[in-house]
């Protein structure tokens, strides 16, 4: 009896602590803590750590700041962040109001338009902003001739601003239109009975409680801005400190302490604007008193209206696909220099980008793929652990894979520099930093909160009902989740594949540490290689059309499954 007894209370141990479930969050936690954590600490680590005596000190902040060039360019990542943030403003509210306040033909196109920057790495435009705003690109060629004037759109900062507010200004605009569609109605209809009208209701109702989404695409741009580093690289702005971290890193050496300084100070600041955001949030309230909110009444416009808004609307997509069409001149001309236009124009560049960059595009496809399955695999399993078990501490699995949208890219691989290098790989002995799997555990690492929010919100869509109906029938636990959890999420899966293998396929500030040789760098590295010189620039250019083709294509096929679950999901939903 007492046998039976152990043996039933092995048993009941046995399903109380589901070890299949422990193991997967071990091993999650395993890899993030490796591959996360540690490199992030070993930054931390070492820019508080004397480089000679191996003391804790803060002499090394002391040195930051008493350097004019470290001060400046801790000045100027805030301002460029700062202003970045204004001119993303002045792009994005306009665009998101006028479609979503008016009856407006076009509407959709003019949001899908505004998305489409995005889709193009900022460092990929840099050039062919250049070429369009620089001083003697199109723009200012015409000014001189017509008017005798130049205006320093791409000088300095002022580039970095412009290129950087248009690359980003669609998160505002994402996040601005959906607050916009959910503003509840009764709220706006209730101030004009009141009397309230024109600038005045905008001013008092729409956008403060339009503040949640704007919020929120504010500082991702902020955040997105301060950490970039390809580019002010590109348009050879150093004075700012994620290049300043670079070149640090690259020229004095990994065991230089000022490039992990700066490293950690961008890991604060952009720790800081998300506290920021949250703050200014905090104690108000934003709620809708009807489901959805139904968003503001549409008006129709008079024909004054109509056409003055279409102006604006086509003034600021003009500017925001400026970088598009000038890539897509400077890939299809011969020549582009102190001219309005190219002298003419060729296909060559294609067929030389194609030959030249293939080893680029099959390392990308290479790297981005695994890494994307990675993502998508350990998202499913951080999902379904925070959501469908009982484990103590699973949803910090979820914090601290979300945690990397936190942590810049090049403090990133500057981490796994220091971590990774004095480790030796078996058989070959190599630094196992110099081996391009570590490329794809970055990329793997940077880009699982993307996956990981596609696969929380697919398995919130599976009804935990049909887990159970399945395990009342005798199915194992491991056969439920793949015969019926898997299939019902598969759109989400694939939706967060083609996200990370999108925005995998265009990541630099992580690669270009970590590239060891040119035979395993990735498209992104190869990108900024071409548009490093005059000759290569053509050819680079047409690898950046190349490139957005893809990422584009990428990024509608996953839209669209999305869509599609959608809508199966409210036929489902109405059919019973």
């Amino acid at each position: 009896m007492a046998a039976l007894s152990t043996v039933s209370s092995r048993a009941s141990f046995g399903q109380r602590i589901s070890w299949g479930p422990l193991t997967a969050a071990l091993g999650i936690l395993l890899f993030l803590v490796a591959f996360l954590i540690l490199p992030v600490a070993m930054v931390i680590y070492v820019a508080f750590t004397d480089p000679g005596s191996g003391q804790l000190t803060l002499a090394n902040f002391m040195d930051f700041f008493r350097s004019a060039l470290f001060r400046e360019s801790f000045y100027n990542s805030f301002y460029v962040a700062a202003m970045s943030v204004v001119l993303a403003t002045i792009f994005a509210l306009p665009l998101a109001y006028i479609t979503s306040r008016f009856n407006f033909r076009g509407a959709v196109l003019i949001q899908t338009l505004g998305f489409v920057p995005l889709i193009m790495p900022p460092f990929i435009g840099a050039v062919a902003m250049q070429l369009l705003f620089g001083s003697n690109g199109s723009v200012n060629l015409l000014l001189r001739d017509w008017f005798g004037i130049t205006l320093p759109f791409m000088e300095g900062l002022n580039g970095v601003i412009l290129v950087q507010s248009i690359h980003y200004f669609p998160f505002i605009l994402i996040n601005l239109s959906a607050s916009l569609r959910n503003i509840d109605r009764s709220m706006e209809e209730s101030a004009q009975m009141l009397g309230s009208h024109g600038t005045r209701l905008f001013r008092r109702i729409v956008l403060p409680l339009a503040m949640p989404g704007y919020i929120a695409g504010a500082s991702l741009v902020f955040v997105k801005v301060f950490d970039d580093l390809g580019t002010p690289l590109l348009l050879n702005v150093n004075n700012m400190l994620a290049p300043q971290a670079y070149l640090r890193i690259s020229s004095v050496g990994i065991s230089d302490p000022m490039g992990y300084v700066i490293s950690v100070i961008l890991i604060v600041c952009s720790i800081f604007a998300m506290w920021v955001s949250i703050s200014a949030m905090r104690g108000k309230d934003y709620s809708t008193t009807q489901k959805g909110g139904g968003g503001l009444s549409k008006r129709d416009l008079g024909a004054l209206e109509t056409a003055g808004c279409y102006l604006v609307v086509l003034a600021l997509l003009a500017i925001v696909l400026a970088p598009h069409i000038g890539l897509l001149l400077l890939s299809l001309g011969t020549v582009w220099s102190f001219s309005v236009l190219p002298d003419g124009f060729t296909t060559e560049h294609y067929a030389v980008a194609v030959n030249k960059a293939w080893p680029f595009i099959k390392n990308t496809l290479l790297y981005a793929g695994i890494a994307a399955l990675i993502d998508v695999l350990l998202g499913t399993a951080i999902a379904y652990l925070a959501a469908r078990t009982t484990l103590i501490g699973r949803k910090w699995l979820d914090y601290i894979a979300m945690a990397a949208l936190a942590v810049p890219g090049v403090v990133l691989g500057i981490g796994y520099l220091r971590l990774f290098y004095s480790v030796d790989m078996p058989f070959t002995g190599a630094p196992l930093a110099t081996w391009w799997g570590i490329i794809v555990i970055a990329l793997a690492t940077r880009r699982l909160p993307y996956a990981l929010r596609s696969c929380s919100a697919a398995l919130q869509q599976v009804s935990p009902s049909l887990e159970e109906a399945s395990e009342n029938l005798g199915a194992p636990k491991v056969r439920t989740v793949r015969r019926i959890v898997l299939p019902l999420m598969a759109a989400g899966l694939v939706a967060g594949f083609v996200t990370s293998f999108a925005t995998a396929a265009v990541e630099l500030s992580a690669t270009i540490m970590l590239v060891a040789q040119e035979s395993d760098a990735p498209l992104a590295y190869g990108l900024y290689l071409f548009m490093q010189s005059a000759a290569g620039r053509g050819p680079g250019a047409a690898l950046g059309v190349i490139t957005v083709v893809i990422v584009g294509l990428a990024t509608y096929f996953a839209q669209h499954l999305v869509e599609k679950a959608r809508r199966e999901q409210s036929a489902s939903a109405g059919s019973h």
